[in-house]
């Protein structure tokens, strides 16, 4: 279900213009991204599509319909809608939050109730957690309930309103992670706000950069937004780094994985290991580096370790596998299969050889 505006502007009664003549069109089933600093009108663009804001002129369009021809009670029942902070109600528990769209469409509870509890599983949830109330529950999973709650209207389009920024940036990785891999099993048409480059790129099909005064400076693909940027202002937006940023669009074909040296914890050491180790669990699995001076006499723990920095997971863009040779102690970024475990390693020598070789 594809999304339009067709130059769609709100103005405020004392004059002030928070979105100015958008216009754009939303494809069916990708994940358009609307960036900007404070005051853009991203928020407002967002909200002019389930009529919590009305636009002085212009049309948004919902799979070729003009929204204001819907009841808005009707029209925001049927889209999902996350926002910061998740919005919970405090004196439901989690099961009943989720269930709330369902019940309000008529369901019965017993129903409702079996919905919810499958949505949690979905969003990574244990279905134990549905007996809990919000305040026990860390940010992170607040916001996967909030989630869950926004699936629950079964609609075809998501809205979300910076709904990661309030978690701490692991606990929001592992969200983004999250509804890149939902939204590759549901196809949802999705609407997302964020003030973060590296969130809208990381997520978008689309995205669309917004200037203050509500203007739409650029619309087109994270790799068109970062290489090609349109003006200064884009420029300046996403950032002095977007060549590196850029990278996340560059196959890493090419990029030779090589055999890394490694200790398994718990194996019994005596002395000194001369050289860079990599240690790993009975899975397979990296768990930090053993330096080159540090001596264990007896079975090798975890307090004997480096951190490892981030890991590349083969197969997927060069920015990773750069990524990971930089932020290793030793040198060498870890390379991983699908299921987390150490294939190999490589060297940001290696990785800049070959785009220098492409350039």
């Amino acid at each position: 279900m594809g999304i339009e505006f067709r130059g769609v502007t709100k103005q405020y009664p004392d004059g002030t213009v928070a979105v100015d003549d958008l216009s754009l069109t939303v494809e069916d089933g990708t994940i358009t991204v609307f960036v900007g600093p404070s005051g853009c009108g991203k928020t407002t663009s967002l909200r002019m599509i389930n009529r919590m804001v009305e636009p002085t002129s212009g049309a948004v369009l919902l799979d070729g319909k003009d929204v204001r021809e819907s009841d808005p009670p009707v029209l925001r029942r049927g889209i999902g809608y996350v926002i910061q902070n998740a919005g919970l109600f405090p004196h439901r528990t989690v099961l009943d939050n989720v269930a709330t769209v369902p019940l309000l469409s008529g369901w019965g509870k017993r129903k409702a109730r079996d919905r919810a509890a499958e949505l949690l599983t979905t969003v990574g949830l244990p279905e134990e957690l549905g007996k809990r109330y919000p305040a026990q529950l860390s940010g992170g999973q607040q916001q996967r309930v909030g989630v869950a709650r926004a699936l629950a209207a079964d609609s075809p389009v998501l809205l979300m309103d910076e709904p990661f920024s309030a978690v701490d940036p692991i606990v929001r990785e592992g969200l983004q992670d999250e509804l890149l891999r939902l939204q590759s099993r549901l196809g949802k048409t999705i609407v997302f706000v964020t003030h973060d480059i590296d969130e809208a790129v990381r997520l978008g099909d689309k995205v669309a950069v917004m200037r203050v005064g509500g203007k739409l400076a650029q619309y087109g693909t994270p790799a068109e937004v970062l290489r090609h940027p349109v003006d200064d202002f884009v420029a300046s937006f996403v950032g002095r780094d977007r060549g590196y940023r850029g990278l996340s669009f560059v196959e890493s074909d090419g990029v030779e994985v090589k055999d890394v040296a490694t200790v398994a914890l718990g194996e019994t050491l005596a002395g000194a290991v001369g050289d860079w180790r990599l240690a790993v669990n009975a899975d397979g699995h990296p768990r930090g580096w053993l330096a080159p001076e540090t001596t264990v006499d007896g079975p090798l723990a975890e307090e004997d370790l480096v951190a490892g920095g981030s890991l590349y997971q083969r197969g997927t863009a060069v920015r990773g596998a750069l990524d990971a040779a930089l932020s290793s102690p030793s040198g060498l970024g870890v390379v991983v299969d699908d299921d987390g475990r150490v294939v190999g390693a490589v060297t940001a020598r290696q990785i800049l050889d070959v785009l220098e070789s492409r350039a």
